[in-house]
């Protein structure tokens, strides 16, 4: 079977059938020969085993045969071969799974920043408004705007429904402070049983500054023994909350277990059944690496952050999607006959004024109508080069293509550890999946919960083998492949360090 039609078996919720064959690296190396965005991983920059273990700034990166900062390596990523040639063991890049914390860096990152640099340096103040040519950048006061154009497929929306702006958790909350309306009757937030701590801290501060208490106003879903949750389940504590409820605010994909709820249902089954409560998501797991459609899915709001799988680097500035209907801009005639603007109400700042009026500075708030309407402060343009640089990379792809790809390096790396628990000779397995098996319940991301035992010999392992992925308590090994740069090799390798490690 090859990759092609593995992908399309994937995309029906079916596994494909792997031949005797599959649990070596001739094979691994086969399905990257037919993966036809395999010259994406040129586009980055990965960490190499070497770099890993560096201690101080020396002038060199990863890949690169001398000090200078732009000179490519072997072939452009860390003098890799992939399986065509020999390079110093210490050069090799390292296996990159770590693309749920922090996306590996473009290489077109350091050019648009080096523009930006440029712009401010040249021009001074003018940056804001000129477009210079040569540039891969916009004026600076239109660079938000460029960057929620390049992120309409990544989220499923017109650009007039994304703004780019701030973090993620400043985000959430200035979507809480427009939409979490409670009253004395509906003041419950619904969300999960394991938010990441900024989802819970935010959704605890905002009960709280509306006089509320938490413990009678959060409720948090619980998931089986597997740590799934249904959507049955989550539908069926929807029902019994519902009077109840302002607000829905759950992951797209849950940051521990990997498993990805069923966002289309779940939204449209509360706003049919319960138009009262307003459903929001947090698609920081989720947006570059899954395929979203919030505008259709009729999403009240959602918000993301950059740093990764959209790889915008560290801290990176966030996303927030905003449906049309919430960002309307009507005017109604004041009572001296002025036109005073009628809009959802939010938290406002200067850069949410309309553009064509904003430096009038006559402090009469004008919403950018849209999502655009929602922004405080005028963006880092720093942050935003970065951005755009990053979403040049997703220019040159779909994420419908990119998901396809996802599904088989995740099916593989599934299969692989179905033949690790297969051999073991241990009377209790050593560890177990708890990502959904389904593979159109999961994105990049497959959790591995390994006996208590066994996380140091593991972790030392993968370690001295040059992989970076990362650990949530209580042990879990986050093992996600970012179809961007990561290849069927790199799952391959993993899993003979992970097999060796355990035995």
């Amino acid at each position: 079977m090859d990759l092609s039609t593995m992908s399309k078996r994937l995309q029906g919720g079916q596994y494909p059938e792997y031949p005797a064959d599959a649990n070596s690296l001739e094979y691994a190396r086969q399905l990257d020969n037919q993966d036809k965005l395999r010259h994406l991983r040129q586009q980055f920059i990965l960490p190499s085993k070497k770099s890993l273990k560096k201690k101080a700034l020396n002038g060199t990166i990863p890949g690169n045969t001398s000090t200078h900062p732009v000179t490519n390596g072997v072939n452009g990523t860390n003098g890799e071969t992939n399986g065509h040639g020999s390079v110093n063991d210490d050069d090799e890049s390292s296996i990159y799974f770590v693309g749920n914390s922090l996306g590996a860096q473009p290489k077109a990152v350091r050019h648009y920043i080096d523009a930006q640099l440029e712009t401010w340096a040249s021009i001074g103040v003018g940056g804001h408004f000129t477009n210079l040519e040569e540039s891969p950048l916009v004026a600076w006061q239109d660079m938000a705007e460029d960057c929620g154009r390049k992120s309409a497929d990544l989220v499923g929306a017109s650009p007039s429904e994304i703004v780019i702006m701030n973090t993620l958790s400043a985000n959430l909350h200035l979507m809480m402070a427009s939409f979490y309306r409670p009253t004395e009757k509906r003041h419950k937030v619904i969300l999960e049983w394991r938010p990441f701590p900024s989802d819970h801290y935010v959704i605890e501060s905002q009960i709280q500054w509306n006089g509320l208490d938490p413990k009678q106003s959060m409720v948090q879903l619980q998931p089986d023994d597997d740590f799934y949750l249904s959507t049955e389940h989550i539908l069926s504590e929807i029902d019994k909350h519902a009077e109840e409820t302002a607000m829905i605010l759950l992951p797209g994909i849950q940051y521990y277990s990997g498993q990805l709820l069923d966002i289309e249902h779940i939204t449209k089954y509360t706003q049919q059944k319960y138009p009262h409560i307003i459903v929001g998501w947090d698609l920081a797991h989720a947006a570059g690496n899954v395929e979203l459609k919030l505008h259709d899915w009729n999403v009240d709001w959602a918000c993301w952050c950059t740093y990764k799988y959209i790889c915008a680097g560290p801290g990176a500035i966030a996303g927030a999607f905003v449906h049309e209907r919430h960002g309307k801009v009507e005017h109604k005639q004041g009572p001296g006959g002025e036109s005073i603007p009628v809009f959802r109400h939010r938290l406002e700042g200067w850069y949410g004024h309309d553009k064509s009026s904003r430096f009038n500075m006559d402090n009469k708030f004008e919403p950018t109508p849209g999502a655009g309407g929602y922004q405080l402060s005028n963006p880092s343009a720093i942050d935003l080069a970065s951005l755009s640089a990053a979403l040049s990379v997703f220019g040159q792809t779909s994420m419908h293509d990119l998901r396809s790809k996802s599904l088989a390096l995740t099916a593989y790396a599934q299969h692989l550890l179905d033949c690790i628990l297969a051999h073991s000779s241990s009377e209790k397995p050593p560890f177990r999946c708890i990502t959904p098996r389904d593979p159109l319940q999961r994105g990049t991301q497959i959790s591995v919960l390994l006996r208590e035992e066994l996380m140091d010999q593991v972790s030392k392992a993968l370690v001295e083998g040059g992989v970076v992925c990362d650990k949530r308590k209580p042990g879990v090994i986050r093992v996600a492949p970012v179809a961007l740069y990561c290849t069927f090799e790199d799952v391959y390798n993993f899993m003979r360090i992970l097999r060796t490690a355990l035995a």
